[in-house]
């Protein structure tokens, strides 16, 4: 019940969700009528319309009835409800402003390979080859890994917990002003230092 109110209300907002059709056994279709008061069904002319006899074994296998609720009937009507069903998310392509999104991929590839050539050399030179890749990969994957990995879900989270979309930014700057406060006092100067001379 709450899924469905959730996705009706995000429905309602605007969001591009689509209801499928629900395919109803007879046993269940007043209880499914009275269960969906907004789809302003009348289970008379459901009744009325079309309908399929599937077999006991197709209902229990499709997960329409259990074999309790099958009994010992051979076959039963199901009727197929259209926007009944449940939801899925289905973009509209024709809604999608592709020029632009190509456009800030490309910008956020090119800031990441900003990124990640300046961090190899950096942590090449910070250590001597006999520790050197034990150093590259214990803060490498602490900070992608473990920092980067869990911040969609630290950060829906703490949207979540405030009732604030944009309450979840505050992970990401936090943790960027404590890499640039430990960056700044406690990584030396690496430049032209000879990795030769650390072995």
């Amino acid at each position: 019940a709450f899924e469905k109110q959730t996705n009706m209300a995000l429905h309602n907002a605007g969001y591009p969700l689509v209801r499928g059709a629900a395919k109803v056994p007879e046993s269940k279709l007043d209880g499914f009528v009275a269960a969906n008061p907004e789809l302003s069904l009348d289970a008379a002319a459901v009744r009325g319309g079309e309908k399929t006899m599937v077999p006991a074994e197709k209902l229990i296998a499709d997960k329409l009835l259990t074999k309790d609720e099958v009994g010992a009937a051979t076959e039963m009507a199901v009727y197929t409800i259209a926007g009944g069903g449940t939801y899925a998310m289905v973009a509209d392509p024709a809604a999608v402003n592709w020029t632009t999104i190509i456009a800030v991929l490309t910008v956020l590839v090119i800031y990441v390979t900003m990124v990640y050539g300046p961090i190899a050399a950096l942590l090449v030179e910070l250590f001597p080859t006999r520790i050197r890749y034990t150093g590259m990969s214990l803060p490498y994957h602490i900070g992608n890994g473990w920092f980067g990995g869990l911040l969609p879900a630290t950060a829906f989270a703490m949207s979540a917990a405030q009732g604030d979309i944009y309450y979840g930014l505050w992970y990401p700057i936090v943790f960027a002003g404590i890499t640039l406060v430990i960056g700044m006092l406690f990584l030396p100067e690496t430049k032209d230092r000879d990795i030769h001379a650390m072995d």
